[in-house]
């Protein structure tokens, strides 16, 4: 018999350490890819719908479009902080598939709205309920892997995005082609969102709330499991809120920057996302090759977010300067839009694709929280934070898209081109900043410690830190990624 499956042995040889990895990245990955994937149509159907006569039949004008776009942010915004506290109380799994559920069910009425006003009440609802999932996943991410597998592992199921966006550029091409009386954009959000409630059964069945409930790993396993993230963060799941955490998390620089950090990132994503096609239309193209153009952007997407997992994964410590080298690609991307002529439209749609590649660094901010953070109530407060400047930028980014400058849309490209700026500086003081705190902690203990290194786990030693939850403050062994 295994020796793991005896349930008798204290630690695990390498061999039995990869297929351990092995058997829980078959089970979550899949699972968290898909329903990255689904959220990620679902929130963008709108963009699709755009060239499918909604703002027609709707009677949107002016600036109401881009309005039912960032309502989505506010409805987002409301709801994280109270669904982050979901997290602590209930089992993570089952929370998660129902919030599935729920936005699938209120994507699947946008069939059915019939004006501005109901249209914008569904994508509140639809920002509420889809509030939980990256803040979700990216904790149960922490919770089963250890700092040198975050970036890949967020990297795996953010890629969810760009399959996605590919699956739903084909099926929007093949609506584009149905001539019947229903509208295009109700057959859209119809499929979207029954696929998603019938995924939120799937989620149900087989995400495990925690590796102490996974079925699919013997007990041993699960003990491993659990312990091998707590190497590094000593990081407990707890049932209540720790007040003493959450106020250090307030006076955490870290937490602050990644607030301000994910407020700039996303002011550029929500007008992007938002306005792709209309923004792909507006250098020449007709309907049907705005659909095929978005295409390769989603491709382009998809292969820097593996080539970003893989480079952080080789090098240690390259997160942030993975980050730098990721803006100063979309920085010459956005250049070409803005100083290209009109006629030069292949060029321009080539510097689009090009911003683009800051899609790893999303996956690759919620690593350096789920690294760099720890304390369950403080993991989660911070994460409630990013959340809440994603929304607050997201709901910024499509209003400097201004109606009356289309096709062009000058404000909206100064816009991210300053935001891309801001974001090298922001990155370059982190690290920075990271190095400092490594250096006087290292300095103050007398040993050199790698926040990425490999650590066995020992069951007839490691086993109290199941009871353990400090931060990374408390722990003065912690380093922090860079």
């Amino acid at each position: 018999m295994h020796a793991a499956e005896a349930g008798t042995v204290e630690t695990l040889s390498p061999q039995e350490y990869k297929r351990l990895v092995w058997r829980i990245d078959l089970r979550l990955m899949p699972i968290l890819i898909v329903s990255y994937g689904l959220q990620y149509l679902d929130k963008t159907s709108l963009s699709y719908s755009a060239i499918m006569g909604i703002q027609k039949d709707l009677g949107l004008v002016g600036q109401q479009y881009s309005w039912t776009s960032s309502i989505f942010y506010i409805g987002y915004l409301v709801a994280s902080y109270p669904i982050s506290l979901g997290f602590v109380r209930f089992p993570l799994g089952k929370y998660l598939s129902i919030l599935i559920l729920l936005w699938g069910i209120v994507l699947t009425l946008h069939a059915v709205a019939s004006s501005y006003a109901s249209l914008m009440v569904l994508r509140t609802l639809l920002g509420v309920f889809e509030s939980g999932i990256s803040p979700g996943f990216s904790l149960i991410t922490g919770m089963w892997y250890t700092p040198r597998e975050h970036v890949s592992r967020h990297s795996f199921w953010f890629a969810g995005n760009a399959t996605g966006s590919i699956i739903g550029s084909m099926i929007a091409y093949g609506i584009l082609h149905y001539v019947g009386p229903f509208s295009q954009w109700k057959i859209l959000f119809l499929l979207f969102g029954l696929i998603t409630i019938a995924w939120s059964g799937v989620v149900w069945f087989f995400l495990p709330d925690s590796p102490r409930t996974a079925t699919f790993l013997t007990p041993t396993e699960r003990e491993m499991a659990e312990l091998r993230p707590k190497k590094f963060q000593r990081t407990t799941q707890t049932k209540e809120w720790d007040r003493k955490q959450f106020i250090e998390t307030l006076k955490d620089p870290q937490a602050w920057w990644f607030f301000i950090f994910s407020f700039v990132i996303c002011i550029p994503n929500g007008g992007t996302t938002s306005f792709s096609t209309l923004i792909i239309k507006g250098f020449g193209y007709d309907n049907y090759t705005t659909i095929l153009m978005g295409l390769p952007a989603s491709g382009f997407q998809l292969l820097t977010v593996i080539l970003v997992a893989v480079f952080t994964t080789m090098f240690r410590n390259t997160r942030l300067i993975a980050i730098v080298l990721i803006y100063l690609m979309a920085i010459a991307g956005i250049l070409m839009i803005k100083l290209l002529p009109n006629s030069e439209k292949l060029s321009r749609l080539a510097g689009f694709w090009l911003i683009t590649a800051v899609a790893p660094t999303f996956p690759v901010m919620l690593s350096l929280a789920s690294s760099n953070i720890a304390g369950f109530t403080k993991k989660s407060t911070v994460m409630a934070m990013i959340f809440l400047a994603y929304c607050a930028g997201n709901l910024s980014g499509p209003q400097f898209f201004i109606d009356s400058e289309a096709p062009n849309y000058h404000t909206a490209y100064n816009t991210i081109l300053i935001c891309f700026v801001i974001i090298i500086v922001l990155v370059l003081v982190l690290r920075v900043y990271l190095a400092r705190v490594n250096s006087i902690r290292d300095k103050e203990q007398g040993v050199r410690i790698i926040p990425e290194e490999v650590r066995d786990v020992d069951l007839s030693q490691d086993g109290v830190l199941h009871e353990i939850d400090e931060t990374d403050w408390e722990n003065k062994k912690f380093r922090y990624v860079l």
